[in-house]
């Protein structure tokens, strides 16, 4: 057997639970076309990927994995060949790898999931923080006629970077002692691709558009990563909210009404537009 593992990373509401959920129900259901086939569940509990998977067959937005806990799923994928291989997939909540950004701190539990193989980093394409200028928020306040009070200290705090830094800080520490477990794969994975996309950009211009720092830190290699930029939308739409007592979204409708959902994911890559999730795990598993 190839024991490969996968680590799934990102900060908080980063897309990962949802990626999981659709992935769970795409190689149980079987009912699009895969890569990788599901073979059986080495580690993990199968009631907790049955929620959330669910959760995401009815079009509801999960709940966020809480900061206090984690579930590890190790499970067991079938390539073209046959060849089984073992993939693990810790659903460790954001403010895990936040916490490692803003504090230097890496709990021991999850320095080992970090030390164990190639990396998924996910980006919710959505909500990118981007850098903001000192002189074009004082133009701007000026402009609402907001007061700029002079030579006035203002706290700051490493969660207000901009979320490139946020990111290019975590994959360097990837890199360094006691992480650092040598070259590794690594795929970007842009989230949310579905609120992204109509402008109109591949996966990889988007990165260099958006996310110019992370862009030219992979380009550059100095690391050593081994990379690919995938966009990924596993929702297919907007879901209806947590909230039973909030209005249902028209669009989660009609993703409800599909004969098969598997068809609602949407994986995008360099001359790839595919339901495939197993795509990008097939890479990092060369």
């Amino acid at each position: 057997m190839a024991d490969r593992s996968v680590v799934i990373i990102g900060l908080p509401a980063s897309g990962k639970t949802t990626f999981l959920a659709a992935l769970w129900h795409l190689i149980t259901m079987r009912d699009v076309p895969t890569v990788l086939a599901f073979g059986d569940l080495c580690v993990g509990d199968a009631a907790h990927l049955n929620v959330i998977s669910g959760r995401w067959r009815e079009a509801k937005i999960q709940d966020r994995t809480a900061p206090s806990g984690n579930h590890m799923v190790s499970m067991n994928l079938v390539d073209a060949s046959g060849q089984p291989l073992r993939v693990t997939f810790p659903d460790l909540p954001g403010e895990a790898y936040q916490q490692m950004c803003e504090e230097r701190v890496c709990e021991t539990d999850v320095a080992k999931v970090i030390q164990t193989g190639d990396v998924i980093l996910f980006v919710h394409a959505d909500t990118i923080r981007a850098p903001q200028w000192v002189l074009d928020e004082v133009s701007l306040s000026r402009a609402l006629g907001i007061g700029v009070p002079e030579a006035a200290a203002v706290p700051w705090h490493p969660r207000l970077a901009p979320t490139q830094v946020q990111l290019v800080d975590l994959l360097q520490l990837l890199r360094r002692p006691p992480l650092d477990i040598g070259p590794r794969r690594l795929v970007v994975m842009l989230s949310a691709w579905d609120k992204a996309r109509g402008e109109g950009l591949t996966p990889g211009a988007y990165l260099a558009a958006k996310l110019p720092l992370l862009n030219q830190y992979l380009r550059r290699g100095a690391d050593g990563w081994t990379w690919r930029v995938y966009g990924v939308s596993a929702q297919g739409g907007e879901y209806d909210p947590i909230d039973a007592a909030t209005a249902r979204v028209p669009e989660a409708e009609h993703l409800r009404s599909l004969d098969r959902p598997s068809t609602r994911i949407q994986l995008v890559g360099e001359g790839t537009d595919t339901h495939d999730l197993t795509e990008p795990l097939a890479w990092l598993m060369r």
